[in-house]
């Protein structure tokens, strides 16, 4: 499985010209009719198979549709001109932005899942069950719906049947530091909550920072936080059934699949019963952002296919990068996930992370490649890419609200200037890349094609070699790191060298054991009835470059295969 992450607001912005902090008719917006039969057969050749519609469901913004009898929302709780994604509005409708004709956006969402669909592809979108946007009114409901909180008590923190959490007498107040960032050019604003309700980051006070994620408010499931971190389960709270309403929803508009927005901040018993419930009916993809390593197998055991790798592989090859962490100590990442590599969703991008190609990380996407090719190959789970990524988008300037961070903006009208290259105007056929961003662009696409046909990737085992290749024996561990992949008649080694500056030599050591798991050991009667030595020399194909590195099986354990590798230089060997 290889995903796409496409956030469909700068995916198909033309736009050349940025106003800083610009609204949607100067810094113009992405639709989902850029993504086109152009851009899906594109996406095909690249090698995608899911693609996840980022950012497709109504969330605040300070862009109004008043034919729609939707306004603008208060720019005092917005982050922003287009708003956070993950600030919903109405968890029943689709984001104005988004469609040519706003009237039938819908519509038009419903035709890209088909286009989709039509290419082979599946589509995943955004479930955020954890917060909604503070001045959340749906107006696309359907008529049987009731409306968040219109039942609550108000005059209790925490009741089991709320939808909110309430900080009872107590007045909501803005954050400082956002208020100095508004525009106050425009008429001046206010913002009322009384009481407040507590904010999506569980901050139960009317106070948050603006670090916190201030502009939500917090979803009750029937934990008292308050209180012990007391649960009520004996009846299912309210929101449980509005929150699966909201899923089948989705489901039945011909979606495959949901990415869920902070899911370990929700109830693992929540999820136990909505997705048991869910898939009665539906056949689904549930894939978690998670970050608490404690709780992977307990959400793997409600239901969700695959969880992020973020603080596990993520994370140590970050450190290899920017804190010189040693290559070896990848080991622990898959060490530590006790056999649960499988259901890890592995990246280097996503609209969270700072880009590959930015200054603030590598700040060279070649470079990246010996990460890229780690996340990627390490075990059989899914591998998923950030649209920009495959061009050496690396986000320079800011735009608006988000600062220069390195991060291509969720919160603002803005483009992948870098992207565009390979938008082409919209016929996504490549033919303004640069030179070196087609070879950037060929490398992603050999890698993820490779990924799909590939059994030792995708059904194979994997077998760490780094304790059998001790930095005494000719093998850098500080820099180098080695491991098999093999199923059946598939063998493959990959050779990794994360020095950015320095080239390596290695002699990578494949232990007796490995060779027997991968059926290459000769056997004692086979070495004595050999005569020819030429016999035991091998051939390994660099599956990227079709480099022939000879090898004699022979000594393959004691000698090892001889490489060298370039900078940030990578080899995928079959065996």
């Amino acid at each position: 499985m290889n995903i796409y992450q496409l956030f469909v607001r700068t995916f198909g912005n033309k736009n050349t010209e940025l106003i800083q902090n610009g609204d949607k008719s100067q810094n113009g917006c992405g639709t989902f009719a850029s993504i086109n039969n152009n851009a899906l057969n594109s996406l095909k050749e690249l090698g995608i198979t899911h693609i996840w519609l980022t950012g497709v469901i109504r969330h605040s913004s300070l862009t109004a549709y008043p034919e729609l009898g939707i306004k603008s929302t208060n720019q005092l709780i917005t982050k922003g001109k287009a708003g956070s994604p993950y600030s919903i509005m109405d968890y029943y409708d689709i984001d104005p932005d988004l469609a040519i004709n706003p009237q039938n956006r819908m519509t038009e969402f419903e035709d890209a899942i088909k286009r989709i669909h039509e290419k082979g592809m599946k589509v995943i979108i955004d479930f955020i069950p954890n917060h909604l946007a503070r001045e959340y009114k749906s107006l696309n409901k359907p008529l049987d719906v009731e409306e968040f909180g219109i039942y609550d008590d108000k005059d209790v923190n925490f009741a089991s049947d709320n939808n909110f959490y309430y900080c009872p007498n107590q007045e909501f107040v803005v954050p400082e530091q956002h208020i100095s960032v508004v525009d106050h050019q425009s008429p001046a604003v206010n913002y009322e909550e009384f009481p407040a309700k507590a904010s999506g980051n569980d901050v139960f006070s009317p106070t948050p920072s603006v670090n916190d994620w201030y502009d939500t408010i917090k979803l009750n499931y029937g934990i008292d936080y308050l209180n012990g971190n007391t649960k009520h389960f004996d009846t299912i709270p309210n929101t449980w059934y509005k929150m699966l309403n909201i899923m089948q929803y989705w489901c039945e508009k011909g979606i495959d699949g949901f990415r869920v927005d902070m899911a370990e901040m929700v109830p693992v018993e929540f999820w136990r019963w909505s997705i048991n419930e869910l898939r009665d009916i539906h056949d689904v993809i549930m894939i978690a952002e998670i970050y608490q390593p404690h709780l992977y197998r307990d959400y793997i055991e409600a239901g969700f296919d695959y969880l992020y790798d973020k603080v596990g592989l993520y994370n140590t090859l970050e450190n290899i990068y920017r804190h010189g962490q040693r290559a070896d100590s990848i080991t622990n990442v898959w060490n530590s996930l006790q056999g649960m590599g499988d259901v890890m969703l592995r990246f280097m991008e996503n609209h969270d992370e700072v880009r590959l190609a930015s200054k603030h990380f590598i700040g060279d996407a070649f470079k990246a490649i010996p990460a890229v090719t780690m996340a990627a190959l390490m075990n059989r789970g899914p591998f998923m890419i950030y649209n920009g990524q495959e061009s050496g988008e690396d986000s320079d300037g800011a735009v608006g609200f988000s600062g220069d961070d390195g991060r291509t903006s969720i919160f603002d009208y803005t483009t992948m200037p870098k992207h565009q290259n390979w938008m082409s105007g919209g016929k996504f056929d490549g033919s303004e890349l640069t030179e070196e961003q087609k070879k950037l662009h060929d490398f992603y696409t050999k890698l993820l094609n490779f990924r799909l046909r590939s059994n030792a990737i995708n059904k194979g085992a994997f077998y760490d070699l780094m304790w059998v290749n001790p930095w005494y024996s000719n093998f850098d561990p500080q820099y180098v790191y080695a491991f098999l992949r093999y199923h059946e008649e598939e063998r493959l080694l990959v050779v990794i060298n994360f020095n950015q500056n320095e080239s390596r030599y290695c002699e990578v050591k494949i232990a007796e054991d490995a060779l027997d798991y991968m059926n290459m050991k000769l056997s004692t009667d086979n070495r004595q009835q050999t005569t020819d030595d030429s016999s035991q020399q091998k051939i390994a194909m660099d599956i990227l470059t079709g480099e022939k590195i000879e090898y004699d099986l022979e000594e393959v354990s004691t000698r090892g295969i001889a490489l060298n590798l370039e900078p940030c230089g990578i080899k995928i060997l079959k065996l």
